[in-house]
């Protein structure tokens, strides 16, 4: 890690309770350790979830997963699964779960402001009868990211109330957002790369190889 340029930086735990107090009673003892029906429900309408990863040394991914609500699969009360659809082929996610089972994920339901979050350990499996499960358009996912549930609990809405996220009323205008396309061509300047030629590889994947 490069120096950093602070000069009060928190180091222990203690000095971070000392600064500011314990969790309250409901914080403390809301977790629990296995998919109850509440999980299951918000799981079964949840489009999106974020999930976080590190390979053996530490360095840390977090990675999107998306499709129609109830895209992944509860098995039981300790494991689910998340299909893994076609992608880029850089395997980050992937990777870090083959050097270390760690995962959290959050679950995002559009329009809600809490959020559910689970932690526990994955491994990547190729059952069939998983995968057909999993299918969309008549397509299997390339695998499925089975994860044995070690804690869920739901998080707060505070950051969704600053970001504003749900209310259209916040957003940038189009014409303001930032442009993929440039950004990527821009970040592999090379030149045969430009902003049209990402943009059309882009549209393709999205279209073609969505499954």
């Amino acid at each position: 890690m490069s120096k950093i340029p602070f000069q009060s930086v928190v180091s222990s735990e203690e000095e971070l309770r000392n600064l500011f107090g314990d969790c309250n009673h409901v914080v403390k003892h809301k977790t629990i350790h296995r998919l109850d029906h509440h999980c299951k429900d918000f799981i079964s309408k949840s489009p999106l979830l974020f999930m976080a990863t590190s390979d053996a040394s530490g360095a840390c991914d977090v990675s999107p997963r998306g499709d129609a609500a109830g895209f992944v699969h509860v098995i039981e009360e300790s494991c689910l699964v998340i299909p893994e659809r076609p992608g880029n082929r850089r395997f980050d996610s992937l990777r870090n779960i083959l050097s270390n089972p760690r995962v959290g994920i959050v679950f995002v339901i559009p329009g809600l402001k809490e959020t559910l979050r689970i932690n526990g350990s994955a491994v990547l499996v190729r059952d069939e009868e998983i995968l057909d499960r999993l299918s969309v358009q008549g397509k299997r996912p390339w695998l499925g990211i089975a994860v044995s549930v070690e804690e869920c609990y739901m998080h707060c809405a505070k950051a969704f109330m600053r970001s504003q996220a749900w209310d259209p009323d916040s957003w940038i205008p189009s014409e303001q957002m930032p442009n993929p396309s440039k950004i990527i061509a821009d970040h592999v300047n090379q030149a045969h790369v430009t902003e049209e030629s990402v943009a059309r590889g882009m549209q393709n994947s999205y279209t073609n190889r969505l499954y």
